[in-house]
């Protein structure tokens, strides 16, 4: 399987650590998820902001789709989102920078488990699946406004 370039070189640097090294990875990813937050007066093609049931507090994932059909990813978390959710709201932010909406709608989501390790998949599976599934939901709602707006024309 092929990922976008960002995310592959992600998935190679996970994949083969131990877990432990995983682990304080991920913590190290949780981190930084402040400087995926939309800037000051940034704008957006679209914007879902919600609490879900399988997430323990509000996400906001914000869309922009360049003039060359590039997406750029903004996210929002409210202070009780889980560590893990924080780590791979960092990585696919970074991951998928550039990506199409397609290529995103597109992902398997097979490289999660390299990524976060097989064991954590198991104890925390929405968790870790939560954020891709965002993300590849408002890139359909964009890609269906797109259609749709083609169609009126």
């Amino acid at each position: 399987m092929s990922y976008p370039k960002k995310l592959q070189e992600m998935v190679d640097l996970f994949e083969h650590l131990p877990d432990e090294e995983k682990r304080e990875s991920l913590v190290s990813y949780s981190m930084t998820t402040k400087s995926y937050e939309p800037a000051e007066g940034e704008k957006f093609d679209l914007e879902d902001v919600r609490k879900d049931e399988e997430c323990a507090d509000t996400v906001g994932v914000f869309l922009k789709v360049d003039e060359e059909g590039r997406s750029h990813f903004r996210m929002t978390l409210g202070p009780q989102v889980q560590t893990l959710t924080k780590a791979m709201t960092a990585i696919l932010c970074k991951g998928l920078e550039g990506t199409t909406p397609k290529a995103v709608m597109e992902l398997e989501s097979d490289f999660v488990p390299k990524i976060v390790g097989a064991q954590l998949v198991r104890v925390r599976s929405q968790t870790t699946y939560y954020i891709l599934s965002r993300m590849k939901g408002i890139c359909k709602v964009w890609s269906d406004r797109q259609r749709a707006s083609i169609g009126e024309s």
